[in-house]
């Protein structure tokens, strides 16, 4: 399997992507799951309008495409291995999003709600400690902040210095 590509592993029924395109729309689950999973479960998280009681107006993702494809490609197995579900999407947009445009899409599907809710718990914590993307935040006051990074890295940010 590629991944990044939507490409599936037809064994897991794992499907992965790192784009610059749109997660807004729900055409990757229009034939999602088998007839042996009785739950389907969609998340998508979205670009809100404040972060710890800063007004937002966008974000930017950034990554290291290749292990970042890598990575949600293995959690995607580790969320298979972990839990019962029958098919897995996860992916994850790079680059400028505004406000409530989609930067996670994750489904899952189950033969019981159970296992896909607690996958789908699972997946994006696993995705947020894990994917080697960063987030940077701008404000409508004109400011910035990697969100995440330690405070010497924000500080080189902040100063432009290398």
């Amino acid at each position: 399997m590629r991944a990044g590509d939507g490409a599936t592993d037809g064994a897991s029924r794992i499907e992965t992507r790192i784009t610059t395109e749109s997660l807004d729309d729900f055409r990757p689950f229009e034939d999602f799951g088998t007839q042996a999973d009785g739950a389907v479960l969609i998340f998508q998280g979205r670009v809100r309008e404040t972060n710890d009681g800063r007004a937002v107006s966008g974000l930017t993702y950034e990554s290291y495409r290749e292990m970042a494809e890598r990575e949600l490609v293995d959690i995607c197995h580790r969320a298979a291995d972990r839990f019962e579900i029958g098919s897995i999407f996860a992916a994850h947009r790079v680059g400028d999003l505004a406000l409530t445009e989609v930067s996670v899409a994750i489904g899952v599907t189950a033969p019981h709600r159970d296992a896909g809710y607690a996958a789908s718990r699972w997946m994006p914590e696993e995705l947020k400690e894990k994917l080697p993307i960063c987030k940077h935040e701008h404000y409508e006051d004109g400011g910035s902040h990697w969100v995440g990074a330690p405070p010497a890295a924000a500080a080189k940010a902040r100063s432009g210095t290398e």
